[in-house]
């Protein structure tokens, strides 16, 4: 019985070693595909610039340009290591508010619209003064859908935060992808 005994011991023991050896090499190899808080930046990278973005369209609110200006330096600054600068840097944004439109969406029996959507455009320059092959100047877009009993004014300061975070979002994805 002893015998037995010891063989499940050690068999329990083994199992949970096992589990744990695994568990722990999951992680190492995981953190090796993700990094965080600009660790994946490469190392040469010290400075960057994001020059403000003008408003270029008709419509939309008066702070909007500001709004965006703040939202994207303050993620930069948030989720990588990179200092701020105006000469001389690293990395650098330009770009303007180019769209900021309202467009009715599923048409309902009457033929109105049953939703409205609001689009915000922006166009974004990125430079990388250390590898050239990196730049890009491509055009950003996100949407938000409101019922069409509401007016833009009424519910563009619950979308227009939402639409910008998720600009902000993909302009860094597209930019720490290159990095």
């Amino acid at each position: 019985m002893t015998s037995k005994k010891s063989k499940l011991y050690f068999s329990k023991a083994f199992s949970k070693i096992s589990i744990v050896a695994l568990l722990s090499l999951n992680i190492v190899l995981l953190s090796g595909c993700y990094s965080f808080k600009g660790n994946s930046i490469d190392a040469t990278l010290k400075t960057i610039q994001i020059q403000n973005f003008a408003f270029q369209t008709a419509g939309g609110p008066a702070n909007l340009s500001l709004t965006f200006n703040e939202k994207i330096k303050e993620y930069f600054q948030r989720n990588t290591s990179l200092k701020m600068t105006n000469a001389n840097p690293d990395l650098m944004f330009e770009g303007a508010i180019t769209g900021f439109e309202v467009e009715a969406q599923a048409p309902t029996a009457n033929d109105k619209g049953g939703l409205n959507r609001l689009t915000i455009r922006i166009q974004v320059k990125f430079t990388n003064a250390k590898d050239e092959n990196k730049n890009y100047d491509q055009e950003f877009s996100f949407y938000q859908d409101f019922p069409q009993t509401q007016t833009i004014t009424a519910v563009q300061g619950t979308l227009i935060p939402k639409i910008l975070d998720q600009i902000v979002l993909d302009i860094f994805n597209k930019t720490a992808g290159e990095w």
